[in-house]
């Protein structure tokens, strides 16, 4: 059965929206031929599949698996299932299936907890933890990370305020945790590190009479675990082959670092540098240009993008969420870069009724309304090596951040 949901997976940190688009069958890839990079320290599998729990088929989902450890020991955790997204940042796992005893942050001899808003709504809430994580060959210490649990401490109101759902169980949230592999290192930043008042929802001081929002250190915040690795640290690739219609499984590499080592190269690939107030790139599309509006994202399962009245394409009778188009729509917009550089790219939708209706897991033509935003998805990655490149961190295609493929 298809666990049939939007999975806008971005947040909005200091009034940054990270969501993304997905681009289907006859996308073309990069202009090079795509080589996938399979063995070597800095290299991760991934898989979209139909995800980690039984009798649910998340669409369009990327998962990994992620090894966590008690700081400084050798009591380590491997959870599997874990998703991959770069539009987020820092691990999130529920606490439920850690069998491991992880130290939790305090300040003022409180607990510290936090709220962790997406752009549907949903929300996750818990503690905050450190822990030492391996992902392939690479090591960070003392990160860091976000621990779910719905008992922790009483929710707060405004956590709960956006009225979506709270997903701090495997099976709300179709996942064993996420993998926040985007480009910013700490989840919050200089906004809840210090000012006049506490950003709320974010992150709280609790104790038994309650939970009150506080600053954190950004030292302290959850945070990408990519930025504390020795090397490779200044981004990640996602390399997944290209898919011409639905299928079951897809097989590819998250490769550690641009540029950092043989594997990693930049190459022919073109940057384009986000705006530093929206933290978007613009795409053109339909005459419509959706200035620093556009987003590049693994967390987001569909080509997100203006609304049916607009572009004629037809939502869904049974779910306003997605589109059903009659026949499969090739479709194509151009992306640019606040440096200037531009590319166009092609892209399909599909039905998602029919879509939705198979065992498939991997759907390159799946697709919705979003407008004001064009939210490229996960199906944007089949085909191509997306680079993205960390806030401040070096690379050979100048500093980040920055998107590139």
């Amino acid at each position: 059965m298809i666990e049939r949901r939007v999975w806008q997976r971005s947040y909005l940190p200091f009034l940054i929206a990270l969501l993304s688009c997905v681009t289907g069958a006859g996308c073309g890839g990069s202009s090079s031929p795509q080589k996938i990079v399979t063995s070597g320290q800095n290299v991760q599998p991934i898989s979209v599949n139909a995800g980690p729990i039984s009798g649910q088929i998340y669409p369009n989902g990327v998962f990994t698996s992620v090894t966590i450890c008690v700081p400084g020991t050798s009591t380590c955790q491997t959870i599997s299932g874990v998703l991959v997204d770069t539009g987020s940042f820092g691990l999130r796992i529920p606490s439920s299936l850690i069998t491991i005893s992880l130290p939790e942050q305090s300040a003022n001899n409180n607990a510290v907890g936090e709220c962790y808003q997406f752009a549907d709504g949903s929300y996750l809430w818990g503690s905050v933890a450190t822990a030492d994580i391996k992902i392939s060959g690479e090591q960070a210490s003392s990160v860091p990370v976000h621990l779910l649990n719905s008992n922790f401490f009483t929710l707060p109101t405004d956590c709960s305020s956006s009225g979506g759902p709270e997903e701090n169980d495997p099976t709300s949230l179709g996942a064993n945790g996420i993998l926040g592999v985007g480009y910013l290192g700490a989840d919050c930043g200089p906004a809840c590190a210090s000012g006049s008042t506490p950003l709320s929802p974010f992150y709280y001081e609790c104790s038994n009479s309650g939970c009150s929002p506080a600053f954190v250190a950004e030292a302290n915040q959850v945070t990408n675990p990519v930025t504390l690795f020795a090397t490779d640290n200044n981004g990640v690739i996602i390399e997944l082959p290209s898919v011409s219609g639905e299928t079951a499984s897809v097989s590819g590499s998250m490769v550690f670092g641009i540029g950092t080592q043989s594997n990693n190269a930049l190459g022919s690939a073109t940057v384009f540098t986000v705006d530093p107030n929206t933290g978007n790139i613009s795409t053109n599309f339909n005459g419509v240009t959706y200035t620093n509006a556009a987003f590049l994202d693994t967390g987001s399962n569909g080509l997100y993008f203006l609304d049916g009245a607009i572009t004629g394409i037809p939502v869904c009778s049974d779910d306003p969420d997605f589109y059903c188009p009659g026949s499969t729509q090739n479709l194509s917009a151009t992306n640019q870069g606040a440096n200037g550089n531009s590319k166009s790219v092609n892209f399909s939708v599909g039905n998602a009724d029919e879509l939705l209706s198979t065992n498939n897991a991997a759907f390159p033509t799946l697709a919705g309304p979003n407008p004001g935003n064009f939210d490229w998805g996960l199906p944007f990655f089949y085909g191509r090596n997306v680079f993205t490149a960390i806030d401040g961190k070096s690379t050979p295609g100048g500093a980040g951040p920055y998107w590139a493929f």
